[in-house]
C-alpha cells in the first residue's frame, strides 16, 4: 500500500512538472468562410458565444486544468486578437471614467488570469502544418498541447496527457464519434489510429475532435505547405506514430451559425458541458 501512495504522490508530482513546462498552441489563423455572416468582420476563434470568444472558452478549459502557456497561430485578421488579450482588462471588469480628471480606474477586475499568451501572426493562407512549423522555435524542444480554435469539449486534459505519457507514441488525438465532415480515423484494439481520412458525408465513425499532446519530432513531419491533417497526421498514421483518447462525452465545432447558435444555446440553458470552471 505504502508503494501505491508513492507512485501515486510520484505520478501527480510528475503531471504538475507537466502543465509548468508545457504549452498549448491553437490554431487561430483560418478565413472561418463557412460562417461568413460572422467571419467577415473577425477572426472566426473570436467569434462570441455566451459574451466571449470561443478562443476564449477554449483557453479557460485547458486553465481549468492548469495549462495557462498558451501559443495562439493567428493569421488572418491577427490584429483583432492581439488587441482583444491587450484589453483583456477592459472587457472582463468595471471601470470608472472621472472625465473630471481625466482618470481612468478598473474598479473590479474580473478578468485575472494567470495566462502567459503569445500571439503570432503564421500568415493569411498558411496551411495548418505550415502554421504549426512556424511557432516552433517558440515550443522548443518539449512535448505541447495543441488543438483547434472552433470547438469546444468536456474532456479531461490531463488524461489525455496521462494517456499520451503511457504509450510513448509521437502524437495522441482526441476522438469522437459524431456524424461530421471531418478527418476520419480507423482505429485499432490498442487505441493506435490505423489511418487518416477525409470523411463521407454517410459515415458515422470516430472523427479527430483535435485536443492533441505532440512530441517535439512531429515538427519534423511539417512544412511552410504542409496540411497537418492531411499530410502529418496520415503520415504519422501510417508509420503506427498516432494514437487516439476516445472521448465518449461532448464535443463541438462551431463551423456555421447555426452550430454557433446551438452553443449559444447550451450557454443560456446553463447546460455547457465544457464549462467547468464556474
Amino acid at each position: 500500500m505504502f508503494e501505491n501512495l508513492i507512485l501515486a504522490l510520484e505520478i501527480v508530482l510528475e503531471m504538475e512538472s507537466e502543465k509548468a513546462v508545457m504549452k498549448v498552441v491553437l490554431l487561430a489563423g483560418g478565413r472561418g468562410t463557412r460562417i461568413m455572416e460572422e467571419s467577415e468582420m473577425r477572426p472566426k476563434p473570436m467569434i462570441e458565444i455566451g459574451g466571449m470568444p470561443i478562443l476564449w472558452h477554449i483557453m479557460k478549459e485547458y486553465s481549468y486544468y492548469g495549462f495557462n502557456d498558451f501559443i495562439i497561430c493567428a493569421g488572418y485578421k491577427h490584429y483583432m486578437i492581439k488587441k482583444w488579450f491587450a484589453d483583456y482588462a477592459y472587457y472582463t471588469s468595471d471601470m470608472l471614467f472621472d472625465f473630471s480628471s481625466n482618470r481612468q480606474e478598473l474598479i473590479h477586475n474580473n478578468g485575472t488570469e494567470q495566462w502567459k499568451v503569445l500571439v503570432i501572426n503564421t500568415g493569411l493562407d498558411t496551411n495548418t502544418g505550415g502554421r504549426i512549423k512556424k511557432i516552433q522555435p517558440y515550443v522548443g524542444n518539449e512535448p505541447f498541447l495543441m488543438t483547434y480554435g472552433d470547438g469546444v469539449c468536456d474532456v479531461n486534459i490531463s488524461d489525455i496527457v496521462r494517456f499520451h505519457k503511457s504509450h510513448g507514441k509521437l502524437a495522441t488525438l482526441t476522438s469522437v464519434a459524431r456524424k461530421q465532415t471531418k478527418g476520419m480515423l480507423d482505429i485499432g484494439m490498442d487505441h493506435s489510429v490505423r489511418s487518416f481520412r477525409e470523411k463521407s458525408h454517410q459515415d458515422a465513425e470516430p472523427i479527430n475532435a483535435g485536443y492533441m499532446v505532440l512530441e517535439p519530432k512531429v515538427f519534423d513531419y511539417l512544412k511552410e505547405d504542409t496540411v497537418f491533417e492531411a499530410d502529418a497526421l496520415e503520415k504519422l498514421a501510417d508509420e503506427g506514430q498516432l494514437m487516439s483518447y476516445e472521448h465518449e462525452g461532448f464535443w463541438q465545432c462551431m463551423d456555421t451559425l447555426q452550430e454557433k447558435l446551438m452553443l449559444e444555446q447550451l450557454i443560456k440553458d446553463g447546460n455547457a458541458p465544457w464549462i467547468k470552471w464556474e
